[in-house]
């Protein structure tokens, strides 16, 4: 398992482990970052990581993306 940050544009990977707080985690799962979810990584760079998750976008924060442990799909 590797953070979030350490994917490649691209690359579709799935969600193993979401390492944090209730409260994030909460948040996380609520935004579709639940353990077994596919996700496709969109832009890693500096800034923000951008996701296509369920049909949708999301961008995390770098802080954010290194708690959501993720393995390839």
């Amino acid at each position: 398992m590797i953070p979030l940050t350490e994917a490649r544009p691209g690359q579709r990977v799935r969600v193993s482990k979401v390492d944090c707080g209730r409260s994030l985690r909460t948040q996380l799962f609520a935004m579709g970052l639940t353990p077994g979810a596919r996700v496709e990584v969109l832009s890693v760079n500096d800034g923000p990581v951008i996701l296509s998750v369920m049909g949708g976008r999301l961008m995390l924060g770098r802080a954010m993306a290194d708690k959501v442990l993720i393995k390839e799909a």
